[in-house]
Formats: structure tokens, sequence, C-alpha cells
């Protein structure tokens, strides 16, 4: 770092953030917009600065006119294009390590009955958890290594998974910072609505509730057609079958509130092992786990009545059972 008597053009926004608990307050849309658009160019912030504006986001957390600008310019950054059209885009950043993410088989049931589903996350930011990337790779489903190789798993076979290091490297290390800086930062909240592949649909998961309607509005803010926010298990894209679950959700340029109900009356017990391999012996039918099933219709049953596939929750519940029961037993799992 140079060191300068004159100001750098970054320090704008961390004088906006961090002038104490008067003078400080949220950046507007557009000064959100172009603080990541300097963040994400070469050379233009110091890593000093970076950490610094990291930081005094994470302690006020994010607006949803932060959010949204954070996004546009984080899109502005890709450097690819695809043909292929996707139904629905799927973030899972969060890792697992209470319960197996049984959402993945929410996903490949969705896929097998001709939806296209676009997922991308990031693995081992945080330690003790685990991570989709992992377990696809236990399951002899290898995720994408480019946007080319998604599009191309995306048209054989309606799911793919790429991870955030191939579509935008730069805030895929600043995810990565977090063992390093010890809290998450905005990257973890902003990366989860970039929907690469410009999905019809999106749906997200998060662990506080009160980020729910951040992403809501953000969504809104970005012309986002069709979008729905769960607190998810673990804060993954997971409907909790124990706990009711309030999914907030943006419909062309109305927003939604909608309750679904707990599906058990008792809690289970966490999951013993977090083995991958019993995901596949569950879709195999070769063992009878009532959580397990729960949370995989439960969560299909959330993304149909996005998606428009179901009139209702009792419609959607329905037709995610029927899927469950005529899934192919032997899809290679």
């Amino acid at each position: 770092m140079t060191l300068t008597t004159e100001e750098h053009p970054f320090a704008e926004f961390i004088k906006i953030l961090g002038k104490g608990k008067k003078g400080a307050r949220p950046l507007t849309q557009d000064e959100a917009y172009r603080a990541m658009k300097m963040i994400l160019a070469d050379g233009q912030v110091e890593p000093i600065q970076l950490g610094a504006f990291l930081m005094l986001m994470r302690v006020k957390e994010e607006t949803c006119e932060e959010l949204a600008g954070f996004v546009a310019a984080a899109r502005e950054t890709f450097q690819f294009r695809h043909e292929v059209s996707v139904d629905l885009d799927w973030s899972s950043y969060a890792g697992k390590r209470r319960h197996l993410p049984w959402f993945l088989l929410s996903t490949l049931l969705l896929a097998d009955n001709g939806i296209k589903v676009f997922m991308h996350g990031a693995g081992g930011h945080t330690q003790g958890r685990l991570y989709t990337e992992n377990v696809l790779n236990a399951l002899g489903l290898p995720p994408a290594a480019s946007i080319a190789e998604a599009a191309d798993q995306l048209q054989r076979g309606n799911f793919s998974y790429l991870s955030l290091e191939h579509i935008c490297p730069k805030l895929f290390d600043m995810i990565n910072l977090r063992p390093i800086m010890g809290l998450r930062s905005p990257v973890h909240t902003l990366v989860r609505l970039l929907n690469p592949f410009d999905a019809s649909h999106s749906i997200q998961g998060i662990f506080h509730p009160s980020y729910r309607q951040v992403h809501q509005k953000a969504a809104l803010l970005l012309n986002q057609a069709h979008m729905a926010v769960l607190k998810g298990e673990g804060g993954e894209t997971e409907r909790n079958p124990d706990v009711e679950c309030l999914v907030q959700s943006v419909h062309g340029d109305e927003l939604s509130d909608e309750v679904w109900p707990a599906l058990f009356e008792r809690r289970h017990m966490k999951a013993e092992e977090l083995d991958p391999q019993l995901l596949a012996r569950v879709w195999r039918g070769e063992i009878d786990d009532e959580f397990a099933v729960a949370s995989i219709t439960g969560t299909a049953a959330v993304a149909l009545k996005l998606l428009g596939r179901a009139g209702s929750q009792a419609e959607a519940e329905q037709l995610a059972k029927d899927y469950w029961r005529k899934r192919d037993l032997a899809r290679g799992l």
C-alpha cells in the first residue's frame, strides 16, 4: 500500500458507514453499486479498506437497497453467455451441521420431473459444516467446473451445481475471508441473489429470520420476477418439517408472506452422523426415515408452489409426495 495525503476514492464509502452513531448512515443503492464495482475491479481497493468496509457492513447489517446495489454490480462482472433456459435458481452457501442436506434430493426430484434447477454455492468457509459440493461428489454427481459444463449438465439432466469460484472468483475469495475475519460478511448475503443463469424463479434459504424481508425487498428492487426466501434448516434452502415455516415471496411487483405448518407434532433428534451415503440409501428406499422424507417433499412442495405447478399448499404437498412415490429408485445414486 502506498501512503499518500490524497484521500483514496473508496474512502467515501468507509466514511459513510463509519462516522459514528450520529454521523453514519446506510449506503444508497447507487452508492452500494459503485462501492461493489470498485471492490470487484482490479486494484481499485486496498485490502485494509476491504476489511474495514466488510466489517462495518457486518456490524450494521445490509439494507435491501445496499444488497440490491451489490448484486447489480456483481452481475455486471459476469463474463459468460448461455443459451439454456433455467426454471429455478437455488443458492447453497450455508452448509449443514445438524442434519444431512436432504434438499439435494428435493432438487433431483424436481429435475427428474422436467424442472431445470441450477444450484450455486461455496464450500469450506466455515469449519464443521458439510457443504453441497462435497456431498455431490460423494454421491457420484460431480459439480460442473465451468459455466459451459453447467449449461451442458442442465440440458442433459435438468440439474447442475457450480461453485462461486467459477462464477465470480473475487466474490469467492471474499467469502473465504470468513475464517480470517471470524465473521460472515455481506458477501454471504449477496451471493444468494446472483441468479447467474437468469432463471425465471429463484429460491433462497437464510438462517437469521430478519434477513428474509431484506432478501424479499432486494429481489423486488432487482426486478426478479418470482423469488421465495425462507428460514431454512441450518441456513440452507430446506424446509424443516419439525417447525412452522414462513415463506416470503415476490411475484411481479407484489410481496407476499405465507406460513407453511410444521409436519410433525414433536421435534426429531439431530442426526448422529452426517454420512452422505445415507441420502442415496433413503432415495433407494433402503432406509425409512420420516424426517428425511418430510424434508425432501416439504422443500419440494415450497418450490412447486413458487413455480406455479400447484395452486395451493395442499396441492403442492400432494404433488411432491407423488413425485417421491414415483421416483426412479435406480437413478444412479
